[in-house]
């Protein structure tokens, strides 16, 4: 009855860890689609991988989709606002400086004020030295924040959707 009560209890420990990944989909700087796939790999050592094939493959056919949703959701948001490679440069340089540069150092937000910040901020200098406009600059950076945190969406709807799979598989095997 012991083993069983300890399984149940892990089992939920692990759904915590897949909620916490699902965050992470969304959130930039956590584990997100990765950790969930963890979660499932201890699972499936734990219950000897019985009935585990569909969530693996769901899980890994989502990891692989979310790294080309986050470069596809910035790419189309940045073109869609008529950015061009430098203020997708100034981007990546943003994200770069925000989470490792000055804005940890603030007395809030740290990391995650620079995740949302830094691209943003980074993509319109980028524009900026570009086209000498900074209207134009400004709704390019813009763009490519926009098409991220649609990307970021997108990547939290597939998390959710490896969980429910893994939960439906797997929740007679626990709760009988």
């Amino acid at each position: 009855m012991e083993s069983i009560t300890s399984i149940t209890a892990l089992y939920w420990l692990l759904i915590a860890v897949m909620g916490v990944g699902i965050v992470g989909a969304v959130v930039p700087g956590i584990p997100g689609t990765i950790l969930i796939l963890a979660a499932i790999v201890a699972w499936g050592m734990i219950s000897g991988f019985a009935g585990l094939g569909v969530p693996l493959i769901v899980a890994i056919v989502a990891l692989v989709a979310n790294m080309g949703i986050d470069f596809l959701a910035a790419y189309l948001g940045a073109k869609q606002a008529g950015a061009s490679r430098w203020g997708q440069i100034g981007a990546i340089v943003g994200l770069l400086l925000g989470v490792f540069g000055l804005l940890p150092a603030l007395p809030f937000g740290g990391p995650l004020l620079g995740l949302l910040l830094g691209p943003l901020l980074g993509a319109i200098m980028g524009e900026y030295l570009y086209r000498k406009d900074i209207r134009l600059a400004v709704r390019a950076g813009l763009g490519i924040v926009v098409g991220s945190l649609i990307g970021n969406l997108i990547q939290g709807l597939l998390a959710i959707v490896v969980v429910v799979v893994f939960l439906i598989t797997t929740w007679s095997q626990v709760m009988g």
